[in-house]
């Protein structure tokens, strides 16, 4: 029963999963094989990109995009074949580390240990500025994208990767589920339609009344919360994780919700990266994507509702999983409960709606914000975070 599409899934991008991972006996041997070729040592993120095509949540790419593929994704958003494909997946070179990559290479973590063989099918030259203006929209280096995209070496190397030994990841082991595993939890609790929601910030109101509206019209929820590389100044995963859960233990029906981990980094591509995150929650099973306000957006790059807007640029059936698309709620006073404009009519005077600064200022005093905003659990946690970064600064 591949992939749990037989039982109602929808079925992995591509049309099934490719997991790059390699195990036993041929694993041991890449691993023996690693030891003689040259090395790319990874950085953080493009471990976190290894993870994802070791675990097939990178479905249906093998690898690191060749030169077709690239400038396929980077120009069309789709990959040469025709599959949707927003944000190209690339490791760079130098001119100098180019000329030694003949045939296979190991890929190994920020310590030298080896983890992957790849097989350097194609070198070529990209316009950073190119792929800033299109898949950032911006050329900006205080776009942290953009940023990351400068600092990458002058070539690109393309080819499929074997993984035999998966990026250490000490954290939350527990969730750190690959796609495989939450189809077979899914269809071991019955779920068919499932939502799935992308975060890298603490779950407020808000974000459960639109997780909540969802889980009205399908079968369960997917919590699947980012823990790759995010920018400095964004709540660290280990503090998001405690909201998670004492929310979830709380407010929720546990019978409905599983949570789970995306290892992916952050691009902060706003609009593409909505597609992005999109597409890597139908090869974890989702049937259903929820695309809220200035999804992955960063700064002013983004138009509010842009990353919902991009999705009419593509063939619904290709894409596969179906967007849910919700504005920006608060809780009104008047309607006595969380609300949007699309069914809210009264005006901003009625609304409780914080920013980010305000919130801040509240959990550094050590104050709850309103309960309208948090639940008093989750601004505890933030509040016990913010003190002992206070006590360790």
């Amino acid at each position: 029963m591949p992939n749990g599409t037989e039982q109602g899934l929808i079925e992995p991008h591509g049309g099934k999963l490719n997991p790059r991972e390699v195990t036993g006996d041929a694993a041991k041997a890449l691993a023996d094989k690693a030891k003689s070729l040259p090395q790319r040592q990874l950085n953080s993120r493009e471990l976190s990109d290894l993870e994802l095509l070791a675990n097939g949540g990178f479905s249906p790419i093998d690898g690191f995009l060749t030169e077709a593929d690239y400038k396929s994704s980077r120009d069309t958003m789709h990959l040469s074949n025709g599959v949707p494909w927003s944000i190209p997946v690339t490791l760079s070179a130098s001119k100098e580390q180019a000329n030694s990559y003949k045939g296979d290479i190991a890929l190994t973590d920020v310590d030298g240990t080896p983890l992957a063989i790849m097989t350097v099918a194609e070198t070529f030259s990209y316009d950073k500025k190119d792929e800033a203006n299109k898949v950032f929209r911006t050329e900006e280096d205080k776009h942290p994208g953009v940023a990351a995209l400068y600092a990458q070496e002058e070539l690109l190397i393309g080819g499929p990767v074997q993984i035999f030994k998966r990026p250490e990841n000490p954290t939350f082991p527990e969730y750190r589920l690959d796609p495989a595993q939450t189809r077979a939890a899914f269809v071991e609790r019955g779920w068919k339609r499932v939502v799935g929601f992308q975060t890298r910030n603490p779950v407020h109101r808000a974000h459960e009344y639109i997780q909540k509206a969802a889980l009205e019209i399908t079968d369960g929820l997917l919590l699947h919360p980012l823990v790759g590389d995010t920018k400095s100044d964004d709540i660290p995963a280990d503090v998001r994780m405690d909201c998670y859960r004492v929310l979830l233990e709380n407010y929720y029906p546990a019978d409905r919700v599983l949570l789970s981990v995306l290892p992916a980094a952050m691009r902060y591509a706003g609009p593409r990266e909505a597609i992005f995150h999109a597409i890597m929650r139908k090869n974890y099973g989702c049937s259903h994507f929820i695309v809220g306000r200035d999804h992955a957006g960063v700064g002013k790059y983004y138009g509010t509702y842009d990353a919902q807007l991009i999705f009419s640029e593509f063939d619904a059936q290709k894409l596969g999983i179906i967007p849910l698309f919700f504005e920006h709620t608060f809780f009104c006073k008047r309607c006595e409960g969380m609300a949007s404009t699309k069914t809210c009519p009264h005006g901003a005077d009625d609304r409780i709606a914080l920013s980010g600064t305000q919130v801040r200022e509240f959990l550094t005093q050590g104050k709850e914000p309103p309960h309208e905003f948090s639940r008093p659990e989750v601004a505890q946690v933030l509040i016990k975070a913010e003190r002992a970064k206070a006590s360790a600064g």
